[in-house]
């Protein structure tokens, strides 16, 4: 080992008391009782140091490499890999993803102590504070949690789009797709989704946006806590008539378990968007329906506490598509036309319901963009009809001979004359007595 000789703690100990047996001063029998050696390794390990000197003591692995190690061939691949792909994954996700797309079958926390020697990975300090876990749900379906994340999930694009997240507090069993933002139209597909896969859930907890909770339910005194019906938004509305229980979240750590998740997608979709070259929200919603969520509820979801399933069935009378939809409440016109945004729909006579003028209906516009009228649970047969051209009135500029015409015309409408008939012919009448 040339002049420089490195020793542990363990190998100096034992120099020390074998330089007491050389002296004399302690026998062997002794040192082996001071080292928790056997007598015949205190023998072999006395004589080494008497042959070989102090570099006898120095065990005879050091500085030679492991045979269990990965090869430095593997290393090198491994880091080019790293810095050409996967640059901004963290070791967990990265080694999963060698082993998945490059073959190359690696244990992470090997491939974090690689990236943080060569400087390519440094681990983020996190800050939590201290809050009491609540415990999850025993039934798969008892809860859900539903929110947005907005987030730029296209690599290069500044533009930020939403992604809906729906999870199960009792198995973490996930459900997402992309859109444009936060919306009701995605809320519904979303849950749409998941009541076509799973059945109606007991409840959903969400937070105070006006998509779900509408502001004037917000209002209460302490005498009447009711939501009235006509406060409910058209989320709150559908789940109303599929027996969901809506459940406010006044705080994000209410709903902590979706939030939490919001963090798994982030990481994991961006960068498998970004592998697939991925740029638009339609291939996007693709992936997720794929492989994509099936592999993180694999990775990710809990075995629940019991096995029985709180969803409930779809009654034979309730269809999603007329549930999961927008309802307004219109009145009918004398001609039994029906106004909803700029367009006129005409009743039809051959209608199974009678409708009569003045009446109110409800107009729902649904999913696919489709509008339909109901009155007393009955659909109304129409027709979209055009409006009629009204006519433009000439107008003419008067003269001043006009104008004089006019008010003596319209003499008799002068407040004096609407409020005091005689007042005008009373003056007259005085007028001609003073002359």
């Amino acid at each position: 080992m040339g002049d420089l000789l490195i020793m542990s703690k363990k190998e100096l100990r034992r120099k020390s008391i074998f330089d007491l047996v050389k002296l004399g001063q302690i026998t062997q029998l002794d040192a082996s009782k001071r080292l928790y050696l056997s007598y015949r390794q205190t023998k072999r390990a006395y004589q080494r140091y008497l042959k070989e000197g102090d570099s006898g003591l120095v065990h005879r692995s050091r500085s030679k490499p492991s045979k269990r190690a990965y090869s430095f061939e593997m290393k090198k691949t491994a880091l080019a890999l790293y810095e050409e792909k996967y640059w901004d994954f963290g070791p967990t996700l990265a080694a999963e993803k060698l082993d998945e797309e490059d073959n190359l079958k690696l244990h992470a926390e090997t491939l974090r102590i690689w990236l943080k020697a060569a400087g390519l990975w440094l681990p983020k300090r996190q800050r939590k504070a201290h809050r009491f876990r609540r415990t999850r749900r025993s039934r798969f379906g008892e809860l859900l949690q539903l929110d947005g994340s907005i987030h730029a999930w296209f690599t290069g694009i500044a533009t930020k789009q939403c992604l809906m997240n729906l999870i199960d507090d009792a198995t973490g069993k996930t459900l997402a797709l992309l859109d444009t933002g936060e919306t009701t139209d995605a809320a519904f597909r979303l849950l749409k989704w998941w009541i076509k896969l799973h059945g109606i859930p007991m409840g959903i907890y969400v937070d105070l946006k006006s998509l779900y909770i509408s502001p004037k339910s917000l209002r209460h005194t302490d005498e009447d806590d009711l939501v009235e019906p006509e406060w409910l938004t058209h989320f709150s509305r559908a789940c109303k008539t599929l027996g969901i229980e809506v459940i406010k979240a006044y705080s994000p750590q209410a709903k902590g378990r979706v939030e939490r998740n919001h963090g798994v997608y982030q990481d994991r979709f961006v960068k498998e968007l970004r592998l697939r070259s991925i740029n638009t929200i339609e291939g996007a919603n693709k992936l997720l329906q794929g492989r994509f969520i099936d592999s993180l509820n694999n990775k990710f979801m809990k075995t629940p506490a019991s096995e029985e399933d709180a969803h409930v069935a779809l009654m034979p009378d309730q269809n999603l598509d007329d549930i999961m939809c927008w309802e307004y409440t219109r009145t009918v016109y004398n001609d039994w036309i029906v106004r909803f945004e700029n367009q006129l729909l005409q009743i039809q006579k051959t209608s199974i319901v009678r409708v009569r003028p003045k009446q109110t209906v409800i107009l729902k516009r649904h999913l696919n963009g489709k509008i339909t009228l109901w009155s007393k649970g009955q659909k109304i047969p129409y027709r979209f009809t055009e409006h009629r051209e009204e006519k433009k009135k000439e107008t003419r500029p008067y003269t001043s001979e006009q104008r004089r015409h006019n008010a003596c015309k319209n003499r008799s409408k002068s407040p004096w004359n609407q409020f005091k008939p005689g007042w005008l012919k009373q003056t007259k009448e005085n007028l001609v007595a003073t002359t």
